[in-house]
């Protein structure tokens, strides 16, 4: 598959070889940020047969016509291994190269286990977020750890398939892959096992060449939003008539927040 093309989309690819990270969640709340800013957004859901991005968006387009309102959605295509396209990966490309000369980004949430639509994912990605939780238990995709001794063995299976990756984009003349790895669902509690992810994905950060965002919290509100296909940005529109809380603020803080180190280097 040819990578020589002419693009205009910025590709942000959202992904963890493991489910439950929320992906989606950040997925949707990136993809309503840029909108609101007045980019022309086209999301993705590689993994259309759970669909919980494609869900989302149909809440939201749901909430719109039963509240007569118009709330920005991103032109949004489901992929699943199902389904006839999402069985072809040169079509899958063609979609994706389309939509790259339309749109000023592109953002693709994917399965949370290893197939050929996930690796797909990643072959156009200019920035990659992986969300992870202050769990010691998801440090294993990205490294071997010994939790006794402290040291850091060798790469998680996840991490071995991002250095994949980026040997792949360097081959199409593509040397750089802007990676944050994103603390998500992070306890509002401080406790041993938050304090030790974060060390370690500090040291891991070094190793691997990542940026480190540690600044997304657990918050219900996610859940609820969800159901309406709403997200934090939108609570301050005067036709929602919802109350911003302390906590809402700093949600809405913490997703710009993750949004900067993305613009902040790029590497286009």
């Amino acid at each position: 598959m040819s990578e020589n093309r002419t693009k205009k989309a910025h590709i942000i690819v959202v992904s963890n070889e493991k489910g439950g990270t929320g992906k989606s969640t950040i997925s949707m709340h990136l993809a309503t940020l840029l909108l609101y800013e007045g980019y022309n957004v086209a999301t993705i859901d590689m993994d259309g047969r759970q669909g919980t991005f494609t869900k989302y968006i149909e809440n939201r387009k749901k909430y719109n016509q039963k509240s007569y309102i118009n709330l920005p959605i991103s032109y949004h295509l489901s992929f699943s291994i199902d389904d006839e396209d999402g069985s072809n990966p040169e079509l899958i490309g063609r979609h994706i190269k389309d939509l790259a000369k339309k749109y000023d980004a592109i953002i693709i949430d994917t399965p949370g286990t290893k197939n050929y639509l996930f690796d797909e994912a990643h072959k156009y990605a200019d920035t990659l977020i992986t969300p992870i939780s202050d769990s010691l238990l998801d440090l294993n995709v990205m490294a071997d750890i010994d939790f006794n001794t402290k040291k850091i063995g060798k790469p998680g299976h996840y991490a071995n398939h991002i250095w994949d990756v980026k040997k792949y984009l360097a081959a199409r003349n593509k040397p750089y892959l802007n990676w944050v790895v994103a603390g998500n669902r992070i306890s509002s509690f401080n406790s041993k096992n938050k304090t030790k992810v974060m060390e370690y994905l500090e040291r891991l950060s070094k190793l691997y060449g990542f940026k480190l965002f540690f600044g997304i919290k657990d918050r219900a509100i996610y859940k609820e939003l969800f159901l309406d296909g709403l997200t934090i940005l939108d609570m301050n529109n005067d036709r929602l008539k919802m109350k911003m809380s302390i906590s809402h603020i700093a949600a809405k803080r913490e997703i710009r927040k993750l949004a900067e180190l993305i613009s902040a280097d790029s590497g286009e």
